[in-house]
């Protein structure tokens, strides 16, 4: 089992966080995980984050500790690094339509003027 773990180095949330990994597998991550009572939620891609209080138990409870540096590096060897780029979702170009089924839309522009400005009835007849 080869479970790494960098030093809580990343601030956010009013704490410092850790990242905790494989160099193995994912299912050797979670296992590690879950049975260090890690929530599944904090898992990111190819990691867990890790806040600062939890460091020193997950290192007693086997996870290995390492530099940043060496964390990624492994990471990245063992083909289980999630690039960056990928990370992020990806945007539909074309622009969204905000459509609900039960808002009263009127008609705007052209549609108004061609019905003389008069409004829509509402759906439920008022």
């Amino acid at each position: 089992m080869t479970v790494l773990i960098d030093p809580p180095t990343w601030p956010a949330h009013d704490t410092l966080w850790s990242h905790l990994v494989s160099d193995e597998s994912y299912d050797e991550l979670h296992a590690f995980a879950s049975a260090a009572g890690v929530p599944r939620r904090a898992f990111d891609h190819d990691h867990y984050d890790v806040p600062i209080a939890r460091y020193d138990e997950l290192v007693a409870a086997g996870a290995t500790p390492v530099t940043g540096r060496d964390l990624v590096l492994r990471l990245i060897r063992s083909g289980l690094r999630v690039a960056q780029r990928d990370k992020r979702p990806q945007r539909d170009v074309r622009p969204q339509r905000d459509v609900h089924p039960q808002r009263d839309v009127r008609p705007q522009g052209e549609d108004r003027l061609r019905r003389g400005g008069q409004r829509r009835r509402d759906v439920r007849g008022s």
